[in-house]
């Protein structure tokens, strides 16, 4: 038997969106519009509700971008896990970043005030990365190469996206030279 709301005396809206709908069509309009479009009332209607119904799976626009955040790096631990190759770890990080450029400037470089990630979610997004560092420096420098490549690859990848690299030449190129000297250097001589 239906429960009727005592409030309105009307029969309870039916569930017409789902949690994951709702975060897919945030990323996408993420990636469109860019964050400043990132609303209730833009997500409702790309997932076809009216914004009030939102509320009922997400509190707010800012853990709506804190679920996007946490989407995008289990996407990224994803793509990062499936390899051990340092190389081929930050090759992933940078087709990431070339694919959803708006997720991955979310996720490396939020702005002031922008909602982040849970730190359980930011830790498994680099588990691989901190293993591979691990084997390639040490494990008791493991973090530090780690953060050293991930801020090296970040940068690199942010200036990409940003159209910085004006002074001609080829990007891929120097993306190879970068990696593999940065690599190199969190490398422990054995």
């Amino acid at each position: 038997m239906a429960t009727v709301n005592s409030y309105t005396g009307t029969m309870p809206t039916p569930d017409r969106t789902s949690l994951d709908a709702i975060v897919l069509a945030a990323s996408d309009l993420l990636e469109t519009d860019g964050l400043a479009a990132l609303t209730m009332n833009a997500v409702a209607q790309r997932v076809g509700v009216r914004a009030p119904s939102l509320y009922k799976r997400v509190q707010g626009r800012d853990r709506l971008i804190q679920l996007v955040a946490e989407a995008t790096l289990t996407d990224i631990a994803d793509r990062l896990n499936a390899h051990s190759d340092p190389v081929r770890i930050a090759s992933q990080l940078r087709a990431f970043g070339k694919e959803r450029p708006a997720a991955f400037l979310l996720v490396m470089s939020p702005g002031a005030g922008t909602p982040v990630a849970d730190d359980a979610f930011r830790h498994a997004s680099v588990a691989s990365l901190l293993r591979v560092a691990g084997e390639l420096a040490g494990e008791q420098h493991a973090l530090e190469a780690a953060r050293t490549l991930t801020a090296w690859a970040t940068g690199f990848i942010s200036m990409e996206l940003n159209g910085s690299f004006q002074l001609g030449g080829d990007v891929d190129r120097a993306w190879d030279f970068g990696v593999t000297r940065i690599i190199d250097a969190i490398t422990v001589s054995r």
